[in-house]
């Protein structure tokens, strides 16, 4: 076994030494085209230099299908499994790997550049056939070094972030909208909203809706703060929320996880839901009909969207030119934990 420094030499170390990307190691060391035959030399050298060899085990593999679809999520182990949007998502797409006889390769990373290069050493290794890709940013690394594989992938995510790779997407923006004319409706002059990580491409569209939804609504208080998605980091949104000089007197929240930890925080200071204060949830799970008050929520059948995602990915596999195609949006549910401001 090659080793560096007591472990074993990967792309990724030949790609620091050559000056290249995983991506153009991978294509070099493959013999695929993609990269001038100057780069291939180059590449060709370092990899001699360092002493490294293919993992033989992926090298023997058949081009024939394996029967089985990559998913990684960038996200702690101990989140997941309590994010109920992962796990009803991860359902769905099981649903339809099942039908298919596939199975799913899961996998946790830290970031998404460690994404990358997992899913890069998957198609260089041929343990996937194709694989699904989430929590879009803008500018995403994955999707860069992976359009220079011929990796068959979805985005779970809106078109304008999937560069070559057919999406599947919820109309956020619409959604919003729908959200705070609600809450202005209501009669709500002072609005938050709890977000998640500002990166991910689907924050920035709600911001931007929500800004502007706002302004139309004659809402003159519109503030939004950044969250994880955790429990804790909504606790201390809501708290610092209703610490604020100027309290809101409604939230929006972009999971339901956050918004049952703002529901706690109201309790502790003695807030009144919904008569002191509105919460909303996006992504709408049995939690929010668990708890007293329940609460109201953009309502999405995340089950199906999984199930929808893989569907997709079995058409890309299938043929390279498949279209980007809608999921059905997120619907209001109002419940006990929104009402009018009180006078």
């Amino acid at each position: 076994m090659t080793v560096k420094n007591g472990r074993r030499v990967t792309i990724r170390d030949v790609a620091q030494r050559a000056g290249v990307s995983s991506a153009a190691v991978s294509l070099a060391l493959n013999n695929r085209p993609g990269v001038s035959e100057s780069t291939r030399k180059r590449i060709s050298l370092a990899a001699k230099e360092m002493g490294w060899t293919p993992n033989t085990a992926a090298v023997s593999l058949s081009a024939s299908r394996v029967q089985t679809i990559g998913l990684v999520l960038a996200r702690p182990a101990p989140m997941l499994g309590r994010e109920p949007f992962y796990m009803e998502f991860i359902g769905g797409v099981e649903s339809i790997l099942v039908k298919r006889g596939y199975s799913l390769l899961l996998r946790l990373a830290d970031s998404v550049e460690e994404e990358a290069e997992v899913q890069l050493a998957w198609w260089q290794g041929r343990r996937v056939d194709g694989s699904l890709l989430v929590d879009l940013q803008a500018d995403d690394p994955r999707i860069e070094t992976l359009s220079q594989t011929d990796l068959r992938a979805v985005v779970v995510g809106h078109p304008s972030l999937a560069g070559p790779f057919p999406a599947v997407w919820t109309d956020d923006a619409v959604v919003m909208v729908e959200a705070v004319r609600y809450l202005a409706a209501l009669g709500h002059r002072s609005v938050a909203r709890v977000s998640g990580p500002s990166a991910l491409g689907h924050t920035a569209i709600r911001t931007e809706a929500f800004r502007s939804a706002a302004a139309q609504a004659g809402i003159t208080e519109a503030r939004v703060v950044t969250a994880d998605f955790s429990g804790d980091d909504g606790s201390r949104a809501t708290r610092s929320l209703l610490l604020s000089a100027q309290r809101p007197t409604a939230i929006i929240y972009d999971n339901d996880i956050m918004a049952v930890a703002g529901l706690g925080v109201a309790a502790e200071m003695r807030v009144s839901v919904p008569r002191d204060l509105s919460l909303l949830a996006w992504d709408d799970s049995q939690l929010c009909e668990l708890v007293r008050p329940q609460l109201s929520a953009m309502s999405h059948d995340v089950f199906q969207y999984g199930a929808q995602a893989a569907e997709l990915l079995f058409e890309a596999l299938a043929s390279p030119d498949v279209p980007s195609r809608p999921a059905p949006a997120p619907v209001l549910v109002p419940r006990a934990s929104t009402a009018p401001p009180a006078s």
